[in-house]
């Protein structure tokens, strides 16, 4: 099964580009399913309000619960003091199997790694370039899973790229995501270096187009074992325990509607 583990979706409000605007999901949904993606990672846009965004998240999954699974978008300073409450909210009643987090927003807080670990959720945290702290997050919390983008940056930065996949060998619980990492030869050694394990395929959608991203991994001409880890096996076993509760919160769900139809003998 090939996952695509990082999308963004609905609307955002700050109207200054793309990231902060809107994020429709028609026409990816339709290139990934042509691409044979058969599970999205959403987030929300950049907001002001990420209770409002997030829920916007919750409504867009909730349609289509097959094929889509929403990470909670929390802002560090913004969302300070309620970041459990908020993030249990939506893994218990919208079935969310991790959170997101940006450097652009603020630096990533104990708050949000403590309540990761509470949870037992992965982080997917783009850090915009600033590498060298990971060594402590990762350190301080082992047990959390995290999933850094686009190799650690989507601007280009090869020394910082170059420097995560350092500290991809040396962290057992660090990984990145393959969005939008435009040097071909970092990727193949992060699979080298790291291994395939390390590793999750992701887009950036709607706005990088999903087909042109997995291309990349293809192009690597992995082992089949090892292309599956890449392309869904990696993300796979980083969300099972948010999975296992989101079966849970379906169940839950069923079972209420059917314990409110007629008796029918």
């Amino acid at each position: 099964m090939i996952i695509d583990c990082h999308c963004h979706a609905g609307k955002g409000d700050g109207l200054t580009g793309p990231w902060d605007t809107s994020a429709p999901l028609q026409s990816y949904l339709h290139r990934a399913a042509s691409a044979g993606i058969a599970r999205t990672v959403v987030f929300s846009a950049f907001h002001s309000n990420n209770r409002v965004a997030n829920m916007q998240v919750a409504m867009i999954v909730s349609n289509i619960p097959d094929r889509l699974w929403g990470f909670v978008f929390v802002h560090p300073i913004r969302d300070a003091g309620r970041v459990y409450p908020m993030v249990r909210r939506f893994v218990d009643v919208y079935g969310f199997c991790g959170i997101k987090v940006h450097r652009h927003d603020g630096r990533i807080t104990r708050e949000i790694c403590d309540t990761a670990q509470l949870l037992k959720l992965p982080v997917l945290y783009d850090v915009v370039g600033e590498t060298a702290p990971l060594a402590l997050i990762a350190a301080e919390y082992p047990t959390v899973s995290w999933i850094i983008p686009h190799l650690g940056s989507f601007a280009d930065d090869w020394a910082a790229q170059s420097q995560l996949i350092d500290l991809l060998v040396r962290f057992d619980n660090l990984y990145a995501d393959t969005a939008g990492v435009r040097r071909f030869d970092l990727l193949a050694e992060a699979i080298e270096r790291a291994g395939p394990h390390k590793i999750l395929f992701g887009s950036d959608g709607p706005w990088l187009h999903p087909g042109l991203e997995l291309a990349k991994i293809r192009a690597l001409r992995l082992a089949p074992q090892h292309e599956a880890l890449v392309m869904g096996g990696n993300l796979l076993r980083l969300v099972q325990p948010g999975l296992v509760r989101r079966q849970r919160h379906c169940l839950s769900t069923i079972r209420s509607f059917q314990s409110t139809m007629p008796f029918n003998s």
